[in-house]
């Protein structure tokens, strides 16, 4: 484990991130490494998440008690046992839970007070959870919004001046819209979509694409879709739809 002790409010966010994205990473563009580094022949395995960004499949510590608390144990074991999406979907939980333990941990060790504990807790909840981006559960809480979609395409033809762009937006919301990673109606019923494989928001004038099957959406770079290409695709399958694990990026 990294020795990074985080000690503000601001730190301990940012130390939050760092692992978020790392284990979001592990679970959607990594998933094919992550999965076969999930040997069930091993012993107990853990995913851990670092501030960098990086993730790692390893055993937990050695040291009683550990310098943080440990990701859940032998992961590795349900590999086999489970269909890969409900065992991806049960690692992101699990992932989930030790990320807020992780960073109240950090808050115990340096006393931070009420107020700093709930204004940790309100940026944390501000983001969509792992479990959220890797099921796309965020994006199902508002499937009513495919009512809007001709509104949406129009809003995003002005942004992308492409047919492609405008067939694969209808429900993508404008930049103003985006309020860290959270997804919520607003007055005109449009929430925020959450790429379904690098987690992130959509920004101005990127290529977005929604997959038929799931609805969850994708930038055209995660999952190696161009909008000329998107022109002739009669109906999206995602790289976890199809079981095309070679159409994430390497």
């Amino acid at each position: 484990m990294d020795a990074y002790n985080p000690r503000t409010v601001e730190e301990v966010f940012r130390d939050f991130k760092g692992r978020r994205a790392g284990m979001i990473k592990a679970l959607t563009t990594d998933v094919g490494e992550f999965f076969q580094q999930c040997d069930p022949e091993k012993e107990n395995l853990c995913l851990y998440g670092f501030p960098s960004e990086q993730w790692e499949v390893n055993l937990p510590a050695e040291e009683v008690p550990p310098e943080l608390p440990e990701p859940a144990l032998g992961i590795n074991f349900a590999r086999d046992g489970m269909q890969e999406r409900d065992w991806v979907s049960l690692v992101a939980v699990h992932s989930d839970a030790w990320l807020l333990s992780v960073a109240f941990h950090f808050g115990a060790r340096f006393g931070f007070y009420k107020t700093d504990r709930e204004r940790l807790f309100n940026m944390i909840n501000d983001l969509p959870t792992i479990f959220e981006v890797v099921t796309g559960a965020a994006k199902k809480h508002t499937k009513e919004k495919s009512s809007v979609s001709n509104h949406s395409s129009k809003k995003s033809k002005s942004k992308q001046g492409s047919e492609a762009q405008t067939k694969y937006s209808k429900a993508v919301p404008s930049q103003d819209e985006v309020d860290d990673g959270i997804e919520e109606e607003d007055e005109d019923e449009h929430g925020e979509a959450l790429c379904g494989a690098c987690g992130e928001n959509y920004a101005g004038d990127e290529f977005w694409i929604c997959c038929d099957i799931c609805e969850k959406w994708f930038h055209g770079k995660c999952v190696k879709i161009t909008p000329a290409r998107a022109e002739h695709i009669k109906q999206y399958k995602c790289p976890l739809c199809s079981g095309n694990k070679s159409a994430w990026p390497s």
